[in-house]
């Protein structure tokens, strides 16, 4: 057994000591597996990421313009290229629902765990709080029923979508599959339309600024403005590393993994590049650098609503629907499996008659929905969403990075392309968009390091002490530590 680890035992929902005793506490915390194959996984990947396009990553022009934010993206890409590949091997090694968690686990042992957990908890938590607000924006500005931005329909969201997750795993992720299809062919159809309006004389017409070092008219906010616009480029590819979080319940998931993250990042590649340029292009990088709504003032500028306006506009709550969907998904299932092995209250880990965590969906969408209606600051979650993001990351690449080292001869049934190199990029990428963050919303930063204060404190204090033996992930990691010991001796 691992050190600082307990066969569950004490409370009624956790069993006595002993094989059946662990057989009976896992019954009860089972996910329905073989429910996706690559296709929805790979469409869970996409719809992670979807709603990024529509709004958000326009924002990085005011802070880097142009060629800062293209620099930017360009990097963040390489970073989330590195990472996916580093989470494609991971994946195969340890097809659990703990992903990241499960990861560090291994590696990094029980605090690296619960560190990589709780950051990828405050992303995935935070972000459909956020996406909840544009939603409702979005709600309010197509004129839809009559309702405004406001917390009914905030509260809608949660309960709707959220019930469809209670409901099972496949219909969730066809759900999403359906919706993201519509979002991506939203976003092709407007490139074709931008396109038709591109002048690339439009790209730079930001001023530049004569006192920021380096600047010129493709970067008026000068060299530092690449690195302030970080966080803007990483809303591109944002949240695609969670698609490991279904492998308990993936079909073959070390053939299905690895393709599906290697897919998803290849169509989302494509359509950063396409909404990026055609969007900039089409009316300027001033015009479009603040708007809640790119894409709609990309094709229309100040003038009237045009039919193919109407249409991104529409399309574009879809790709919010898209995003909120699976990144309640993601949150569930990363909360499911720190619960599952004691990092957090184990009731949470409880499934239903059709396999979902109905506690670990039920809790975090109160907790959302009231971020959402108390705060009504979608920008700030989602830069501590983003904040979070980034550490899990720096850890992820780094449990790469240990475990070829440590562990060279582990059966890889996938292997990253570069090894150790190539996550070691990613790491050195994700501490930079870390600083970063600083940069652009330091209240943000100093929020998420609060939670993750009390988080650390609990865990500490209280969680560690009894942890689950009998986990999926703990007891991968307990057989790693024997088989070290068997060496040594």
């Amino acid at each position: 057994m691992a050190q600082g680890t307990e066969t569950p035992a004490g409370p009624p929902d956790s069993p006595s000591p002993g094989a059946t005793g662990s057989a009976a506490y896992l019954r009860r915390r089972t996910l329905r597996r073989g429910s996706a194959g690559w296709l929805l996984l790979t469409g869970l990947g996409v719809a992670y990421v979807v709603s990024g396009d529509f709004s958000g990553w326009n924002i990085g022009l005011s802070k880097g313009g142009f060629g800062g934010l293209a620099v930017a993206m360009v990097l963040m890409g390489v970073m989330y290229a590195c990472l996916v590949f580093a989470l494609a091997e991971l994946s195969a090694i340890l097809p659990t629902a703990g992903g990241g968690y499960g990861f560090a686990r291994r590696a990094l042992g029980t605090w690296g765990g619960f560190l990589t957990g709780t950051a990828i908890l405050i992303e995935y938590i935070l972000a459909p709080a956020a996406i909840s607000l544009f939603i409702g924006d979005y709600v309010e500005s197509l004129g839809l029923f009559g309702l405004t931005s406001g917390w009914p329909v905030y509260l809608a969201c949660f309960a709707i979508f959220i019930g469809i997750h209670l409901w099972g795993v496949g219909e969730a992720l066809r759900f999403s599959l359906v919706v993201t299809v519509i979002a991506v062919a939203a976003l092709l159809i407007f490139a074709v339309g931008a396109f038709t309006e591109f002048d690339a004389g439009r790209l730079n017409d930001i001023s530049a600024d004569p006192s920021a070092f380096g600047s010129n008219s493709w970067l008026p906010y000068g060299l530092l403005g690449i690195w302030a616009a970080f966080p803007f480029g990483m809303w591109f590819f944002l949240g695609v590393e969670g698609v490991p979080l279904a492998a308990e319940e993936a079909k073959d998931p070390v053939r299905s993994m690895p393709k599906a993250l290697a897919v998803s990042l290849a169509v989302l590649v494509f359509l950063a590049l396409i909404t990026f340029v055609s969007a900039t292009g089409a009316q300027g990088a001033n015009a479009i650098k603040e708007a809640g709504n790119p894409l709609v003032v990309a094709l229309q500028g100040d003038g009237e609503p045009t039919t193919l306006s109407r249409f991104v506009n529409y399309a574009g709550l879809a790709g919010l629907v898209a995003s909120f969907f699976s990144l309640i998904f993601a949150g569930s299932r990363q909360l499911f499996a720190l619960s599952r092995a004691g990092y957090l209250p184990r009731f949470l880990s409880l499934t239903n008659r059709r396999k979902s965590p109905y506690l670990g969906l039920l809790i975090p969408g109160v907790s959302g929905f009231t971020l959402a209606a108390w705060s009504g600051n979608g920008g700030r979650m989602l830069n501590v969403a983003v904040f979070g993001a980034t550490i899990s990351y720096a850890l992820m690449a780094l449990s790469h990075i240990v475990l070829r080292r440590r562990e060279p001869d582990l059966p890889r049934p996938y292997r990253t392309p570069g090894g150790a190199r190539t996550s070691g990029v990613a790491f050195v990428l994700a501490c930079s968009a870390l600083v970063a963050t600083f940069l652009v919303d330091r209240d943000a930063a100093f929020i998420a390091l609060g939670v993750y204060a009390v988080a650390l404190a609990y865990f500490a204090f209280y969680s560690r002490h009894r942890l689950v033996a009998a986990a999926p992930e703990e007891e991968f990691a307990a057989l790693a530590a024997a088989e070290a010991e068997l060496k040594r001796d």
